[in-house]
């Protein structure tokens, strides 16, 4: 009689899952909210892009782990996040994997290509970008230092202000 009783309670534990993915995801999927990007977790942080020329393509955000050595570097990050570019700002989150800290970097992907269009010797942006914490981009790329941002609990907020060439 208990084993019918347990394969009962399994078809509807799983029922109930199957459920919940074809209504939407998880509920860390629910909880962040739709215009999230980035592999689910329980983890997020709200993104305010402001600055934003136009709404032509995608917003890419960058997320790298709290390793100096790998930011900015080809295939250093952990992945991006992209949704449809809003102006004058886009509002995002991001998935990360768990608390800790974590460095962000965003591009405005006008063309949609996937890639950030660069150009002359030195290969400046020639689309819009930002970095967490708002550090000074004008000679260099940020120190890793200045952009570190300590993502403690879902549902945090940042903003991060776009320059264009």
């Amino acid at each position: 009689m208990t084993k019918p009783r347990r394969l009962r309670a399994a078809a509807a534990l799983t029922a109930t899952a199957l459920a919940a993915t074809a209504m939407g995801g998880s509920t860390a999927a629910s909880a962040a909210g739709p215009n999230c990007a980035g592999p689910v977790s329980d983890t997020w942080i709200n993104v305010t892009i402001d600055g934003v020329r136009n709404g032509n393509g995608l917003m890419a955000v960058t997320l790298y782990a709290d390793e100096p050595r790998k930011f900015l570097v080809k295939k250093g990050s952990m992945y991006v996040g992209r949704v449809d570019a809003t102006a004058p700002e886009t509002r995002m989150c991001l998935y990360v994997p768990k608390p800790g800290v974590y460095a962000l970097a965003v591009y405005h992907d006008e063309d949609a290509s996937r890639n950030i269009k660069r150009s002359g010797v030195l290969g400046l942006p020639e689309e819009g970008f930002g970095f967490s914490n708002n550090p000074p981009t004008i000679a260099s790329i940020p120190s890793f230092r200045s952009v570190r941002l300590n993502i403690s609990k879902s549902g945090l907020s940042t903003r991060i202000h776009l320059k264009y060439p």
